[in-house]
């Protein structure tokens, strides 16, 4: 299911659409979103270095760690970062979002606190004004790809952080613009949903056509208090949770998949849902009081039933029209048409329905969708 978000954030915008957006959400109950953002954000720098990507760069937006983090990450997996110029730059809004040490810098209070990476990096200096942001992130990607040719993605590392100095419209809006962006090829972010109100995620989910929720293994009942016993069950809960995704389909429907994932060393790790502790499979299934399933004295009480409309043979052998004709078929009824007198005035008002079947096997309840399988 991993390798399917990062198959969307790989292929991009299909043309006249939007990119594709990916909201990551975790709490700190299982505060293990950080991971699954760079993980994404490593698969997407290995396609883009490989040529699979549609983006030709990253812009990696960084908001709640410094950039020399992300540069020990990309070194950790492999990737030459002396070289990264040519596919990624960060906008730093780490260091100094409100520019308070920028000021400090310019009285000669201190002298230049911002740390040095080989990374190539853009000073945010005001993260409240949010337009100057945008106009940030989109020079950093013009500098990827040559102006006018080629896409770049946009990486957030945490909305929360942006939430804390500005509105939550004026976040929904630099959000959909960049997705509305035709040099934008995708963008995916994180989001601490447990710090914000219901409608944060809410509208974070609605901008996104794919919204991760990491969730821990075992749910805690609201009001239920951490003891000394559970303090195992929360060790595990920060290197193991449960990674349940929506995609969201151009035909409007909705796609779910789960799977979990485990922290090793510096990366992690995704496997499909255990079947051993039953608890993801016992909540798939509906809980209802009404037995789902048919004895089999009620299939055969279903058979006895007399549908209406269809023909019950008064004297004559029941036949299952199977949508075709034979040619003795064909023949004996041109025999007989030609032979019928044409009805008279007094029967003129008289009407029949008769219903056959396709075949035995139809379902005569059905209302499954014969258009299901088609992705339109």
């Amino acid at each position: 299911m991993a390798e399917t978000i990062c198959r969307a954030l790989r292929d991009g915008a299909m043309e006249g659409e939007h990119a594709p957006a990916l909201t990551i959400k975790d709490t700190i109950n299982t505060p293990l979103g950080s991971f699954v953002f760079n993980h994404m954000l490593t698969q997407l720098t290995s396609n883009i270095l490989a040529g699979k990507s549609q983006s030709r760069g990253i812009v990696l937006v960084a908001l709640s760690r410094p950039p020399s983090f992300y540069a020990e990450v990309l070194k950790n997996k492999g990737f030459d970062v002396s070289s990264s110029s040519k596919w990624l730059r960060v906008l730093d809004c780490y260091s100094d979002p409100l520019g308070w040490k920028n000021k400090l810098i310019e009285s000669g209070t201190i002298r230049n606190p911002y740390e040095e990476t080989v990374l190539k990096t853009s000073l945010c200096k005001n993260l409240k004004e949010l337009d100057e942001v945008l106009s940030s992130i989109v020079e950093l990607g013009k500098e990827i790809v040559e102006e006018g040719k080629g896409r770049f993605a946009v990486a957030i590392d945490s909305v929360s952080e942006i939430l804390r100095h500005s509105s939550l419209p004026s976040v929904a809006r630099i959000l959909s613009h960049l997705r509305s962006h035709d040099q934008v090829s995708c963008i995916f972010c994180l989001l601490h949903v447990d710090l914000h109100e219901a409608k944060v995620a809410s509208t974070l989910e609605y901008l996104s056509t794919m919204h991760a929720d990491v969730e821990p293994i075992v749910q805690r009942t609201n009001g239920q208090r951490s003891t000394s016993e559970d303090l195992p069950m929360m060790e595990q809960c920060f290197k193991r949770g449960k990674f349940h995704v929506r995609f969201k389909r151009r035909n409007g429907r909705v796609r779910v998949m789960r799977e979990e994932l485990y922290v090793e060393g510096s990366g992690i790790k995704f496997t499909e849902v255990s079947s051993v502790d039953g608890l993801t499979a016992q909540s798939l299934v509906p809980k209802v009081q009404f037995n789902l399933e048919l004895s089999e004295k009620e299939r055969l009480d279903r058979a006895k039933v007399v549908l209406p409309f269809e023909h019950q043979g008064t004297g004559k052998p029941i036949q299952i029209y199977d949508g075709r004709k034979s040619l003795n078929e064909s023949e004996t009824e041109e025999k007989q048409a030609s032979v019928e007198k044409p009805q008279t005035t007094e029967d003129s008002g008289r009407g029949e329905i008769i219903y056959f079947r396709d075949s035995d096997d139809e379902m005569p309840d059905s209302d499954e969708d014969p258009d299901d399988d088609l992705d339109i």
